[in-house]
């Protein structure tokens, strides 16, 4: 079975005794705090994936890492998945639990990319517009790319807008090519 495949169904098994126990929210945290930690500790990844350590030094590990600033059933949940041998999809199963959960509780995720920061009444009103064409609250993750030169570059799931000064130049040099080629011939 493909590692997404058992990832989702650990993550969803997660998800529903997370909401039977009422602690959801803190659950959520939780994995979001190991995701930002094996993205930022390439040796902790790495420990994870190496089937050469047994599976009772890694949670020892984790137990280490995690025990008294996560819940306790989210501890109770990595030592099951290390007792399976599971713990090398932990990564996975962290961010599959953030995308069911955000899909549990209405969230969509956006991106924006600016040439400059987002003023509050521009991020209020993109936030807003956002909110009405999908239905969904939306989680906004903002990035600044002075090489843009001037508008921005909108991610919301898998569309993508770009109004940047950057992608209309490019455009409008590309129809500059292709006319001067057209009358040459």
């Amino acid at each position: 079975m493909s590692e997404i495949r058992v990832a989702s169904r650990y993550a969803k098994s997660l998800l529903e005794l997370a909401q039977e126990k009422n602690v959801l929210e803190k659950v959520n945290e939780d994995m979001k705090l190991f995701s930002k930690t094996v993205a930022q500790n390439r040796d902790f990844h790495l420990l994870l994936q190496n089937p050469i350590v047994k599976a009772d030094k890694k949670l020892a590990v984790i137990n280490a890492v995690f025990k008294g600033k996560v819940n306790e059933m989210t501890l109770a949940f990595f030592d099951i998945v290390a007792r399976k041998n599971r713990e090398s999809l932990l990564a996975f199963i962290a961010a599959e639990f953030e995308t069911q959960f955000n899909l549990y509780k209405g969230i969509q995720k956006a991106k924006v990319t600016s040439a400059v920061p987002l003023t509050p009444a521009l991020r209020e009103e993109l936030g807003l517009r956002l909110v009405a064409q999908t239905g969904k609250t939306i989680e906004l993750e903002e990035n600044v790319d002075p090489s843009l030169i001037g508008g921005f570059v909108l991610r919301v799931g898998d569309k993508q807008i770009d109004s940047s000064v950057k992608y209309n130049l490019r455009k409008l040099r590309n129809n500059f090519i292709d006319n001067s080629y057209i009358t040459k011939i």
